[in-house]
């Protein structure tokens, strides 16, 4: 047992090596490495612009988390580094708090997910139901997509507000203003991507498409907004880590969304995880993959970066490509930087409206539509979780639309559960069944988990006897769980027994509710193995 919790927190790195790393193994992750940072280099320039903040944000996130989450995660083959799935919350958190309140909720997130995987709350992901996923999923690309409209359209707008309603207000008060060139590159940039993932789709098109975008404005001479044009003083390189300046105000105004951002981050590592696993037949240690998330988190922030997660599609091109072990996703995190110390300077000439068709395509790839379609057939309460959590995403505010959504999940789920549990009077039991009590004698069984939603229901049962019997039996072989609500009902009707001088027998307990009853310190109860020893004893007096 010792040997397995210590398991549980040893990087796939380790694992891997141990196994032994031929010259064959580097070679297959060296190409795969190469073949995703191809794919990641413009991914995460578009998305540190789409956040708010700046191209060479994004950038620094998937060299210093992107390494970090390949050396000491739990995954064989998992690829870290920005993800659309922050591109709400972190542009909302710049609004309010400046890019030094991001970078302060980064850190605290970082050590959220640490403290969670070393508590053991990998497994945790099962609980995040399916229809809120994909609803916030979905809002999300929703939210993705229109924040491009400015710079694919090339609109005459100084800013784009941050909530929706107000952003396509904007947009249509500057729709007069588009710009025909700039609409041309970005519709150039979707084609190129779009048929490049057609019929080759081993060609990195988002690369393709950003070069070739980049060489018809140099060589036109094109007026038009590019990297350089927008961000004309970001750095080349990477500065050095530093602490983020706080203080107890910032620190409990961020709080919030540093939960948010752990939130979302274990979520999408974990879930890529498993589409890993799915994909190389391995398993993965969900605590230690927590684990490296925050410290790969706590890093970004410290050099300045943003919070970043394991990226599904990225991991799955590294797995397409021969990917082994981490140290493809160490390698690839390398080639960026790479790119940044020797062609960093080459980014000022990317056009704006290229990397919003990059976009535009990453948040098609998210909505998942045929998924949400699908969960639009499901029953009425899946349907309003599905609905609301992307209604609230897209109109208000993630942590809202996930909070709201899991907790209408969680009450359909115990409705739901609540009718599934029956508890047997003597009104529903089977002729045969009553005609084998003894005189004076009657019995209730319960069929089920006795949880809060359903127990309830006992005393109920217990007042509608018409009479004071002599013995009461409860049956509990089809209890497999008790919580505190169902002990509390037991102890009540042991109480109201009690003052009838009725004699209650418990039978059939199983472990879990035996020992919740024992806990409880109820006082000497009479409890039976099974129904028949019940009978015999309520015979006896």
């Amino acid at each position: 047992m010792a040997a397995a919790r210590v398991t549980a927190f040893v990087p796939k790195i380790v694992t891997t090596m141990r196994e032994g790393y031929s010259l064959a193994t580097l070679r297959a992750d060296a190409i795969a490495g190469a073949t995703v940072a191809v794919v990641a280099l413009p991914l995460a320039m578009a998305l540190g612009i789409a956040s708010g903040a700046s191209p060479d944000k994004g950038l620094i996130t998937a060299i210093v988390a992107g390494f970090l989450v390949s050396a000491l995660g739990g995954s064989r083959v998992q690829i870290g580094g920005p993800t659309g799935a922050f591109v709400v919350v972190v542009f909302t958190v710049i609004a309010r708090h400046g890019y030094d309140g991001l970078v302060l909720a980064t850190l605290l997130a970082g050590i959220i997910l640490i403290v969670a995987g070393y508590a053991r709350l990998g497994a945790m992901i099962r609980f995040i139901p399916y229809t809120v996923v994909t609803g916030f999923t979905a809002g999300i690309a929703v939210i993705i997509a229109s924040s491009q409209v400015r710079d694919f359209l090339g609109l005459a707008m100084a800013s784009v507000p941050a909530d929706f309603v107000p952003r396509w207000a904007a947009y249509a008060g500057a729709i007069r203003t588009i710009d025909v060139p700039t609409v041309a590159i970005g519709m150039g940039a979707l084609a190129v991507i779009l048929i490049l993932k057609r019929i080759a789709p081993r060609v990195p098109g988002f690369l393709v498409a950003v070069v070739l975008a980049s060489v018809v404005v140099i060589a036109s001479g094109v007026d038009v907004a590019t990297i350089g044009s927008r961000f004309p003083a970001m750095p080349n390189g990477i500065a050095m880590p530093a602490f983020p300046v706080w203080t107890l105000a910032k620190l409990q105004a961020v709080l919030p969304s540093a939960f948010t951002i752990a939130f979302l981050a274990g979520i999408e590592a974990l879930l890529s995880a498993v589409v890993a696993d799915g994909m190389i037949g391995s398993r993965h240690r969900s605590n230690q993959e927590l684990v490296a998330q925050g410290i790969a988190n706590i890093a970004s922030a410290l050099f300045g970066g943003l919070p970043a997660t394991g990226a599904i599609a990225r991991t799955a091109t590294a797995i397409k490509a021969g990917a082994r072990t981490p140290v493809a996703g160490m390698l690839h995190a390398v080639f960026i930087l790479l790119f940044v110390v020797f062609g960093g300077r080459l980014m000022a000439f990317v056009p704006m409206a290229a990397l919003a068709a990059i976009l535009f395509v990453v948040a098609w790839g998210m909505s998942e539509q045929e998924r949400f379609v699908g969960l639009l057939r499901m029953p009425n309460g899946d349907r309003a979780v599905l609905l609301l959590t992307f209604g609230l995403t897209v109109l208000f505010d993630l942590t809202v639309a996930i909070g709201v959504g899991v907790t209408l999940a969680a009450l359909l789920f115990m409705a739901r559960m609540s009718e599934t549990v029956a508890i047997i009077g003597p009104e529903d039991d089977a002729p045969t069944e009553r005609a084998a009590l003894p005189a004076g004698v009657e019995m209730f069984r319960i069929d089920g988990p006795f949880f809060f939603g359903v127990a309830a229901g006992l005393m109920d049962t217990y007042r509608r006897l018409g009479s004071v019997p002599r013995v009461l039996i409860l049956r509990l072989e089809r209890v497999p769980m008790l919580d505190a609500s169902g002990v509390a009902a037991i102890a009540e009707l042991l109480r109201r027994a009690g003052m009838t001088h009725t004699r209650v027998i418990l039978c059939g307990m199983a472990a879990q509710p035996a020992a919740m009853l024992g806990r409880a310190r109820l006082g000497p109860m009479t409890s039976t193995a099974t129904y028949a020893e019940a009978l015999a004893m309520s015979a006896s007096g």
